[in-house]
Order: C-alpha cells, then sequence, then structure tokens
C-alpha cells in the first residue's frame, strides 16, 4: 500500500490545527489585555471616588499643612536644606534647619455641614 498520500491528508490539517491554535492564543491574549484594563479602570474610579469624598486639605506653598503656621505667620516645620555642593552642583551634605515660607493665604476650607432629608410630613 501506498503512503503518500497520507502526507498530502495529514499536512493540511496539521497546518489548519496549527493555524487555530494560534488564533485562539492571539483571542485569549487580547481578552487579558482587555480584562485588564477593565480592572484598572475600576481601581482608578474607586481611587476617584475616594478622592472626591475627602474634604479639601489647606496646604501653605511650602505644602506644609495650614496647623503648622501660627498667627503670625511663622511656620514651625523643618526642611532639609542643602549646605555642600560637589563640582557639578550636586547637593553633598543636607541639614534640617526651620522652613522660612510666609503664612498661609489661600482660600480657608469649608466646613461639613449636616442637613436633613427634606420630607413631606402631611
Amino acid at each position: 500500500m501506498d503512503w503518500w498520500y497520507l502526507f498530502f491528508l495529514t499536512g493540511p490539517a496539521l497546518y489548519a490545527a496549527s493555524a487555530v491554535r494560534g488564533a485562539a492564543r492571539k483571542a485569549l491574549k487580547t481578552r487579558h489585555k482587555r480584562k485588564l484594563a477593565l480592572i484598572e479602570a475600576h481601581r482608578e474610579e474607586r481611587l476617584a471616588l475616594e478622592a472626591a469624598d475627602r474634604p479639601p486639605v489647606p496646604v501653605c506653598g511650602c505644602e506644609h499643612h495650614l496647623a503648622k503656621h501660627d498667627k503670625q505667620g511663622k511656620c514651625h516645620e523643618t526642611v532639609r536644606t542643602a549646605v555642600a555642593w560637589d563640582a557639578a552642583h550636586e547637593p553633598v551634605r543636607y541639614e534640617a534647619r526651620q522652613c522660612s515660607c510666609q503664612q498661609y493665604v489661600g482660600p480657608e476650607p469649608l466646613s461639613r455641614v449636616y442637613a436633613e432629608d427634606l420630607t413631606d410630613l402631611a
């Protein structure tokens, strides 16, 4: 019996099977990427909702909280200040010094107000 005709029958079948496997692998990769994108979008949405629920924080130009400043405008926070530089003008040594900024001049944060729901008592 001749075997040469089996080559012509099984060759295209093997090629088709590998093409199907490749298409399935590509589809699964695409699905995985889309699923990761959806998870990231849900995470960003959750973080945005949490950030929207927080009250505004009064921050000075020195990025310290308003509570760190007294009535005269003096900041009581310490900052890391460079005191020595190398030949490339990069800081080599730092020292803790008092912040030299002025008082916070931004808007006063709004306080939270509780208001009951209006209901029809009639």
